[in-house]
């Protein structure tokens, strides 16, 4: 097998086949008939399949090959081709000879036999062959060999699924966490008025508050890693119906053996062929996973807008780096550009778990035909929240800062420190003084020493509001 460098250096048009008959395709490109079909069917939006599926499927094929050449079924000579190609595409390498659409069909038989073609020409071109030919290496019988769409492809969305899971998203989700947790243990002792049904409550510390929102990321952390289990599990061996018909005795666990050693991650064939053909639910599982996480930062990322509002007609209690101009008309303006690009992607995930939920349910009979959509909603909502969540922490949570002055004239003004009082003097006391101070314009202190209910002595050492927060950056 000769050192050809990848690239086919010939323009214009060359001929390949499959059952229907002969297809036109460019002579600078790899992939044959069915690829062509269906650029030519499916020429629908701008929505690719991703590149990622690619990858994942490069270690469906190169498995697949070790595991038939040493069943015998495949000679060592292709094997080599095919292992050779392959590698290729998972590196990336063969990236624009995969050109199709997310919307084709649902079963993502195209993109199998994206690939199969791919891998058969390149092979045959490192092996002396004539592209379009399907010699020496065949893209069904040496390439697909053992292998169905049905189960290939379902297989190629768990690789990719867990890949970006453990390469991309959680690793930005506890570096998210950590920087929280540095906040708030760096706040544990700064005292605040505490809100609940956006009205006065009874006072916290930063610390604390902050402490809720890396409690919420650390929670979504575990809830990722747990339906990512489910993801461990392949369809691969299980063919069109998930009988395994035209796979030989054990291919189905030696092909996911050869998978996790390719990757590194401990995938496994899964125990029921049938429910990993005809459902997508580990899928859908993952994908609500992710719908949580987005849920958790679009309420940290409000309450950061919100307590940064002002400067001057907000709350003000932080302050937000100031990365670039907020407006085009009104000069000095900075908005906090970071929360809401994460609110946005929030907002962006909570639609794509609809459309993943949706699909899941679309199942019929032995197979579920809505993956593309599925997994191209997957990789979307887990590299958006990967990426926003770099993003946030960098340029926004790492560089926030209080506005103690602030934070401290609303404890100072607050009426909600009576909660203090009502042990010693009795709720409805403690309410008739909140009320008073209200309605004529008194300091907490004022209307209760008006109120002959307590003493001035009572009063400072019971309404202390680094008393009232509890002992622990968690809470009491």
């Amino acid at each position: 097998m000769g050192d050809i460098p990848i690239g086919i250096p010939a323009s214009g048009k060359r001929k390949e086949f499959d059952s229907m008959g002969t297809v036109e395709v460019p002579a600078d490109r790899y992939w044959g008939a069915q690829t062509q079909r269906s650029l030519v069917h499916f020429s629908i939006g701008d929505d690719r399949m991703p590149k990622q599926v690619y990858h994942a499927y490069g270690y469906v094929k190169k498995a697949a090959a070790l595991v038939n050449a040493a069943g015998g079924r495949l000679p060592e000579w292709k094997k080599q081709a095919i292992v050779r190609a392959a590698e290729e595409v998972i590196a990336g390498e063969l990236d624009e000879h995969f050109p199709l659409f997310v919307w084709q069909t649902g079963s993502g038989t195209q993109s199998n036999m994206n690939v199969n073609e791919v891998v058969s020409n390149r092979a045959s071109q490192l092996l002396g062959g004539t592209l379009g030919t399907q010699k020496p290496v065949a893209p069904n019988d040496d390439v697909n060999m053992g292998q169905s769409s049905n189960d290939s492809f379902p297989t190629a969305m768990h690789i990719a699924s867990v890949q970006e899971i453990d390469d991309h998203l959680l690793p930005q989700l506890r570096a998210l966490a950590v920087s929280i947790e540095a906040k708030a243990e760096e706040w544990t002792d700064v005292v605040k008025i505490g809100r609940t049904h956006l009205e006065d409550a009874v006072p916290l510390t930063v610390g604390q508050e902050w402490s809720g929102y890396a409690a919420q990321l650390r929670a979504c952390a575990e809830e990722i890693e747990h339906s990512r289990a489910g993801l461990l599990a392949l369809a691969l061996g299980g063919t069109a119906v998930g009988t395994g018909l035209n796979a030989p005795e054990g291919f189905s666990h030696d092909v996911a053996a050869r998978i996790a050693e390719l990757t590194g991650k401990s995938f496994v064939t899964a125990e029921n062929k049938f429910m990993a053909l005809g459902s997508l639910d580990a899928m859908v599982r993952a994908h609500a996973a992710l719908r949580g996480l987005a849920v958790a930062l679009m309420k940290i990322a409000n309450d950061m807008r919100w307590l940064a509002s002002g400067p001057r007609t907000g709350f003000a209690e932080l302050v937000l780096p100031q990365n670039e101009p907020g407006s085009s008309i009104m000069p000095g303006k900075v908005n906090p550009t970071q929360c809401e690009a994460i609110v946005m992607i929030a907002i962006q995930v909570l639609g794509n778990d609809s459309a993943v939920s949706f699909a899941g349910s679309q199942g019929n009979f032995e197979l579920n035909a809505m993956r593309p959509v599925i997994i191209n909603n997957f990789l979307h909502s887990a590299r958006i929240l990967a990426d926003g969540m770099e993003k946030f922490r960098t340029f926004s949570v790492s560089g926030t800062e209080l506005n103690t002055d602030k934070i401290a004239h609303y404890v100072s003004e607050s009426l909600m420190l009576v909660t203090a009082l009502s042990p010693i003097i009795g709720y409805q006391n403690a309410a008739q003084i909140a009320e008073s101070a209200l309605a004529n314009g008194q300091t907490l202190k004022e209307a209760a020493l008006a109120s002959g209910h307590v003493d001035e002595e009572t009063f400072d050492s019971a309404v202390d509001p680094l008393a009232m927060v509890g002992h622990s950056v968690a809470g009491a």
